[in-house]
């Protein structure tokens, strides 16, 4: 699964309050469009999620899957992988955070590949508009406060 999408948003919050939205998986569902539940399963010494359930509902696509966790020490960087899926048969993917003043760029990366096969041009343009509709949703989250 070597190809990956990236994207960055800058959001007006530091990168503090950025990562404790992004890590407060078990909120998803008031914010992140298709997510319709998550339960966080096992969480690590600071208490954030290390593995965790998702119910995505989002048109037609229904899917039930696991991510497993792993939380940079200097609370900048997150990155997951899919541990069990309905839909998928992999997922990679990680958030990054660059704060600079009062400004925060967010790095999202994703690697998603089906248990169907998909024309990678058509997959990475599905993991753009995940990506670019996630992205949006979290600078709309993260600046409401």
């Amino acid at each position: 699964m070597a190809d990956q999408t990236t994207q960055s948003i800058e959001i007006a919050a530091p990168a503090e309050q950025v990562m404790a939205v992004i890590a407060d998986l078990s909120s998803y569902p008031e914010w992140a469009d298709g997510i319709k539940r998550v339960d966080v399963l096992e969480t690590d010494a600071q208490n954030r999620p290390t593995q965790a359930r998702f119910d995505l509902q989002k048109a037609v696509v229904k899917d039930q899957y696991t991510l497993a966790y792993e939380w940079a020490g200097d609370g900048r960087s997150v990155s997951w992988h899919l541990v069990a899926g309905e839909m998928q048969k992999a997922q990679n993917g990680s958030y990054t955070l660059v704060e600079s003043g009062d400004v925060t760029t967010v790095t999202y990366t994703l690697a998603v590949e089906l248990n169907i096969p998909m024309i990678g041009l058509l997959r990475r343009k599905a993991e753009k508009v995940i990506i670019d509709t996630a992205l949006k949703e979290l600078k709309r989250r993260v600046e409401a406060g």
